[in-house]
C-alpha cells in the first residue's frame, strides 16, 4: 500500500515538473524577439528625398546607355560590299552610279564618301578636310547624352554621400533633443537609414560608370573604322592618276 502511494506521489510531481517546463519554453518563445524583414521598396523609402535624383539617375543612365549602344551598333554595321561597289563605280567611271548609292545607303561611312563624291575634281585636301568634316558631325551624333552619363556616374555617389550627411545630421539633431533617453535603437535605426543613401548612390554611379565606358570605347570603334574607310577612298582617288 505504501509503494503504491509513492508511486502516484511520484507521477504527480513528474507532470508538475513537466508542465512547469513546457510553461517556461513557451513564455521564453513569446519573449524572444522576431525577425523583421525589410522589403528593398521599404528600405528605399527610408533613404528619404535624397532616393528621387538618384532614382532619375538611374532611369537616365540605363535608357541612355540602351539607346546609344543600338545607335553605336547600327553606326558599326558595316556592308562589305559598299567599298568595292564604290570603287568598281569609280574606276568605271560612273560617277552617279556611285553618289546614288552612297546617298541611298544609311551609314555614317556613305554619307561622308557622298560628300566627298561631291567633291571629285577639286584638290584632295579639300577633298578630305571635306570628308573630316562630316565625319566629326557623325561622332558628335553618337557621342550624344553620352556625357549625362558622366555625370550619373559621378553626381549620383555625390548625393548618396550627401544623403548620409543629412541623415547623420538629423539622427545627431534627435539625440541632443532626447537628453538622457537616448535608446541604442533609435540611434542605430537613424544611422543606417542614413546609409540607404550612400549604397543606392554607390550603385547608380557604379553602373552608369561601366554603361559610360562602354558606349565610349563603342564609339571609338567607330571612330577607327569612319578614319580606316576614309583613308581607303583618298587612297582610291589617287589611282587613277597614277
Amino acid at each position: 500500500m505504501l509503494g503504491i502511494i509513492l508511486q502516484i506521489t511520484q507521477s504527480g510531481a513528474l507532470a508538475d515538473t513537466t508542465a512547469s517546463v513546457v510553461q517556461q519554453v513557451q513564455q521564453v518563445q513569446q519573449a524572444a524577439p522576431t525577425s523583421e524583414t525589410l522589403s528593398l521598396w521599404a528600405l528605399t523609402m527610408k533613404g528619404g528625398w535624397i532616393m528621387i535624383p538618384i532614382g532619375i539617375l538611374s532611369v537616365l543612365a540605363i535608357y541612355i546607355f540602351i539607346e546609344r549602344f543600338i545607335a553605336t551598333q547600327k553606326a558599326a554595321k558595316e556592308d562589305p560590299g559598299f567599298m568595292n561597289n564604290i570603287r568598281d563605280f569609280i574606276h568605271q567611271g560612273k560617277i552617279d552610279s556611285a553618289l546614288s548609292l552612297s546617298k541611298n545607303t544609311d551609314t555614317p561611312i556613305a554619307r561622308m564618301l557622298h560628300k566627298g563624291l561631291l567633291r571629285l575634281g577639286r584638290p584632295l585636301n579639300d577633298i578630305n578636310t571635306t570628308i573630316e568634316n562630316v565625319g566629326k558631325l557623325e561622332v558628335a551624333k553618337l557621342e550624344k547624352k553620352v556625357a549625362i552619363l558622366a555625370m550619373a556616374a559621378g553626381g549620383a555617389p555625390m548625393l548618396g554621400f550627401l544623403g548620409t550627411v543629412t541623415g547623420m545630421v538629423r539622427a545627431f539633431y534627435n539625440m541632443s533633443k532626447a537628453g538622457n533617453n537616448i535608446e541604442i535603437a533609435t540611434l542605430s535605426g537613424g544611422i543606417y537609414e542614413a546609409m540607404v543613401t550612400t549604397v543606392a548612390g554607390l550603385i547608380v554611379g557604379i553602373i552608369a560608370f561601366f554603361c559610360y565606358n562602354i558606349i565610349v570605347s563603342r564609339i571609338q570603334k567607330v571612330v577607327n573604322m569612319l578614319e580606316s574607310r576614309t583613308s581607303e577612298f583618298m587612297d582610291l582617288l589617287n589611282e587613277p592618276a597614277s
